[in-house]
């Protein structure tokens, strides 16, 4: 099998729009750990992805922006709300490089459970925030009714006009994989190249990694990285192993 090349834009471009949407004040956190920690926790047909031998659990908050069907526009309201995520790194059979959520929590409950219904994501409703100050961006996420919560907060800094090969690794990401009735599913997207800015960890207190089935993170992120944000279009899903 030959894994995809990790590329800044994709390689799959989606043909046919399913659904749209744009990700904006994003803040990725991300630990490297030893593939065998994750393995157990992917959909069939998939393995870890790695880089240098080690593959990687993401923490990302952000704000959902005019999400919708097709080629939209995006729902009123319904369609804009904030995020967080915990997310693995996979590749299927076919070499195709994805990520796979362990929990996504949003504040809207109609499409908590449109996602649930339709692929299975496991997506949780949830009371969130997410306020700037200047250079300082926090998030924070409480899973209703009194789930697992997570707060953190970066200090974005300057852009990084050349991203890492491990920074492109952990954002260049053109798919996602799902368990959802009775077969591993790909659901492919596109976007523009990430405008990636440097940034500083200056707090964090998550239960939400741990809740996902990951060990607790109780060391510094391996790196912290913050985006403004890029449109995204989703193509329909299709089987990645039965």
């Amino acid at each position: 099998m030959r894994i995809e090349d990790v590329t800044p834009e994709t390689v799959r471009p989606v043909r046919r729009s399913w659904l749209v949407q744009s990700w904006r004040d994003l803040a990725f956190l991300h630990w490297a750990v030893p593939p065998a920690v994750v393995a157990p926790l992917l959909p069939r047909g998939t393995e870890p992805d790695t880089f240098d031998g080690m593959t990687y659990v993401g923490l990302i908050g952000f704000r959902m922006v005019g999400l919708g069907p097709l080629r939209g526009p995006g729902l009123p309201y319904l369609g804009t709300f904030c995020e967080t995520n915990v997310r693995l790194y996979s590749v299927d059979d076919q070499g195709r490089r994805a990520v796979v959520f362990r929990s996504l929590d949003a504040e809207r409950l109609i499409p908590v459970l449109t996602a649930q219904a339709t692929l299975r994501l496991p997506y949780k409703w949830s009371r969130m925030r997410l306020e700037k100050d200047g250079d300082l961006v926090r998030y924070t996420s409480h899973r209703r009714p009194s789930g697992p919560s997570s707060s953190f907060s970066v200090r974005v800094g300057a852009p990084h006009p050349t991203p890492t090969p491990l920074e492109h690794f952990l954002t260049a990401r053109w798919g996602l994989h799902t368990r959802a009735w009775g077969r591993t599913i790909h659901l492919p997207n596109e976007h523009p190249q990430w405008p990636l800015h440097h940034a500083d960890l200056v707090d964090l207190d998550d239960g939400l990694i741990e809740a996902a089935g990951l060990p607790r993170q109780t060391r510094p992120p391996d790196s912290v990285l913050y985006s403004p944000g890029v449109p995204v279009t989703f193509g329909g899903p299709a089987v990645a192993a039965p």
